[in-house]
């Protein structure tokens, strides 16, 4: 059996025909976990005791649940209830999660078995998973590129087989792009569908859970688990929505969105899935968003506020190196040593979020960020009142060399340009693969806000054209 290619309904088959246990299953996984991990290093633990212990709840169990004895990887940035939750920093090295996040306890009730925690960049703040305080993971398609980020572990590991699917975070793009770069499928809910309680927040109005699949199939089944209400989380909602036949859909292609600046490979595979959309008779229509040029300036302006606010619990005290205290002579000691264990792009985005936080800037620079997030919305709105959907590159390059970018911030930023809009908006959007050849090539769907039902059936169907 090439546990490699199982997807979630083939495990549940399996487990319903008699034709493997979930233990048998699970210590299959786990091996290839061990095998694999050694050539991309994409988990930061591989968590054996807790998947047996699962796989043995589920034999034991004579229902067959949404996802029964199915592996999956969770990102260190959420919660697992007695597991290490480092979010990829020294700072929590040691730290064990106290209770389960609430899309961790949805998947377990759900049957799922977790196999290990997915590397990331620290505190989810990269685009390549090189930030890791602890090392670098490699893409499986190319073991001398980087698999995005930040949640590149997670990518990885679906990609390479590790497990079928995995949980990662989105702030800017932290889902799609991995998956564009790995060759995956991955999913960004729309702002409030999937409950954030239990993730570690890093920009609390822009973060959103996500999963990685190999197919949209998986992950609709993987985003009915985890979506709903959770009252631990004022800002999710309860949206009622089925997975009815668009019908006669309308695509909108932005020409924002094939500009100077895209590889010229991005462009001919998206071009040439485009095209055949169009041969297979679906409307694709020219629209414009206008914004979206400002849309990377804003965010990381956005962003980098609301990471100034986050980090700032990160003291010693409430949470991080306690065992700098006793070598501290004050508070402000222990405080200095804690807070200086951050890694250079943490500490970067600290600084700028301070910065525009502060006395005299506020107004200059977050203020009107906020105001430019209001268009961006309003763009996409206006191309909503005409399209059903609107499809573009994931991103604008290609897997690029591990080391290639780490000098140079800047560029790193530029790979998050079409997926940050998403985020600002609060919408749904979904990263599928292009069947090319050599590195990976993503297509990104983006749809209404709170129709993530409505893209990912969309997205099922352009994944059947290309």
């Amino acid at each position: 059996m090439d546990i490699e290619k199982l997807q979630i309904e083939d495990i549940k088959s399996g487990l319903k025909e008699e034709k493997f246990s979930s233990t048998e299953l699970t210590e299959e996984f786990l091996n290839k976990a061990k095998e694999k991990d050694e050539k991309i290093s994409s988990l930061l633990e591989i968590t054996e005791d807790l998947a047996l212990k699962q796989a043995k709840k589920v034999d034991s169990d004579s229902k067959i649940k949404d996802l029964s004895g199915v592996p999956i990887i969770i990102k260190d940035n959420i919660l697992v209830e007695g597991v290490k939750a480092t979010a990829g920093s020294k700072i929590l090295e040691h730290f064990r999660a106290p209770h389960d996040a609430t899309v961790v306890e949805k998947i377990k009730e759900a049957g799922a078995i977790i196999i290990g925690k997915g590397n990331m960049d620290e505190f989810a703040m990269g685009g390549s998973t090189e930030t890791s305080a602890f090392f670098n993971t490699k893409n499986p398609v190319d073991t001398d590129k980087v698999p995005g980020g930040s949640s590149g572990g997670p990518a990885a590991a679906v990609a390479a087989g590790i497990a079928p699917i995995s949980l990662g975070s989105d702030t800017g793009g932290s889902v799609r792009q991995p998956a564009s770069f790995c060759g995956v499928v991955g999913f960004k809910p729309s702002y409030g569908r999937v409950s954030r309680n239990g993730l570690m927040a890093m920009a609390s109005s822009l973060d959103q859970i996500g999963p990685f699949a190999k197919s949209v199939k998986d992950i609709k089944t993987v985003f009915d688990v985890i979506k709903g209400k959770d009252e631990k989380d004022s800002t999710s909602v309860e949206v009622e929505n089925s997975y009815e036949d668009p019908g006669n859909f309308k695509i909108g292609i932005p020409k924002e969105y094939f500009v100077d600046g895209v590889d010229e490979k991005v462009k001919k595979e998206v071009r040439k899935v485009i095209e055949k959309i169009e041969n297979s008779n679906i409307e694709v229509i020219d629209t414009t968003l206008p914004h979206t040029e400002y849309a990377l300036a804003c965010y990381e302006i956005v962003m980098a506020s609301e990471v100034s606010a986050n980090m700032a619990r990160y003291d010693g005290i409430r949470y991080g190196l306690e065992v700098e205290r006793p070598e501290a002579d004050s508070i402000k000691e222990a405080y200095l040593k804690n807070r200086g264990k951050f890694g250079d792009e943490v500490k970067r985005r600290i600084i700028l979020g301070t910065y525009s936080l502060s006395s005299g800037y506020y107004d200059d620079y977050y203020m009107k960020a906020e105001k430019v997030r209001e268009l961006i919305k309003r763009d996409f709105e206006k191309a909503f009142e005409e399209v059903d959907v609107v499809l573009t590159p994931t991103s604008p390059i290609l897997p690029f060399d591990l080391g290639e970018k780490l000098e140079d911030p800047l560029s790193m930023y530029l790979a998050d340009t079409f997926t940050v809009p998403a985020n600002l908006a609060g919408l749904p959007a979904i990263s599928i693969p292009s069947k090319c050849r050599g590195l990976p090539v993503g297509i990104q769907i983006t749809g209404e806000r709170f129709k993530d039902e409505k893209l990912l059936q969309i997205a099922e169907k352009i994944e059947d054209l290309i």
